[in-house]
């Protein structure tokens, strides 16, 4: 199969599209032929080095997490899937013609949803929907921020805390506050203003997935037994807050739950905006335009 090739960290450019070995599924496992993956901040991270104390690449290596395509073979053991089926995960070395899958990892293609564009999901619904669900551990009335929630995670976070009957603000950038109102929370902040920041109440709850100086801003409106919950790690100023619980968030493929929220997608009741779309071919390019800050999911087409 043809795939992206890693022989080295380093930048876009030790991205080659090569000839590598097609994988085979074992007992439990799935062959997708892969219609599209997308590009995630991981992706370029683990490509770098930066993730290789916990997460390296045995060289020559393929990277890649989120998957959409059509089952080609099962493994020993899997009954539930059949050949042709359109499936959607979080899974491994997605940057391919082929990989292989859990079959426990694998949702399905929901009728009417692009398999293209459903490569843009599995990650960031997810993680949305776990920050909120598990790490925020929001419940009906409570009122909880969702930091960066013009990005592909926070409008997951906000949909996904707005279905829980959480009263949600959305803490966009200022240049984004005209965008945040089709995001469907109940009211939108600049989270950099800092007056703005200032004037909130004390909330139930914070969902961050921007980090930094955000983060350590928002930490000071939790009220004391709240929860601020990120997919980013503590803020540094957690320690001087000790009454608020601090959850790192660090998702996990969870069929169900990518189910439900690539049907929330298919029904037209949560957006992932897509920003351009680069031929698998292309992906030092398409990483290249991730890390420079492009507006909305990058996704890779074999």
């Amino acid at each position: 199969m043809k795939a992206i090739v890693v022989h080295q960290y380093g930048g876009p450019e030790v991205l080659k599209f090569e000839e590598y070995p097609d994988p085979v599924a074992g007992p439990g496992e799935v062959l997708v032929r892969v219609a599209a993956s997308s590009v995630n901040p991981k992706d370029y991270k683990r490509r770098a080095g930066k993730t290789q104390d916990f997460d390296p690449i045995k060289f020559p290596g393929l990277i890649g997490m989120d998957v959409a395509g059509t089952v080609l073979a099962l493994g020993p053991g899997v009954e539930n899937f059949h050949r042709g089926d359109g499936v959607l995960a979080m899974a491994a070395n997605t940057y391919a013609e082929l990989c292989v899958v859990k079959a426990t990892n694998l949702a399905r293609l929901p009728t009417g949803l692009d398999l293209i564009e459903a490569a843009a999901l599995p990650l960031v619904t997810t993680a949305g929907n776990e920050l909120i669900s598990e790490g925020a551990a929001v419940k009906t009335g409570q009122t909880v921020l969702v930091a960066g929630a013009a990005g592909g995670v926070g409008r997951s976070a906000v949909f996904t805390a707005k279905h829980r009957g959480a009263y949600v603000i959305a803490g966009v950038l200022k240049i984004q506050i005209g965008e945040a109102a089709s995001i469907g929370a109940d009211q939108a902040v600049a989270t950099d203003d800092e007056t703005v920041v200032d004037s909130l109440p004390l909330l139930d709850a914070v969902a961050d997935a921007v980090g930094g100086k955000t983060a350590e801003k928002l930490i000071t409106k939790v009220k004391p037994g709240g929860v601020f919950a990120s997919v980013l790690g503590a803020p540094r100023n957690a320690e001087e807050y000790p009454l608020v619980k601090v959850v790192s968030v660090v998702s996990a493929p969870d069929a169900k739950v990518l189910q439900f929220m690539a049907e929330a997608v298919r029904d037209g009741k949560l957006r992932i905006p897509i920003g351009r779309r680069f031929p698998l071919s292309d992906a030092a390019e398409a990483q290249a335009a991730a890390e420079k800050g492009a507006s909305g999911k990058i996704l890779l087409v074999v």
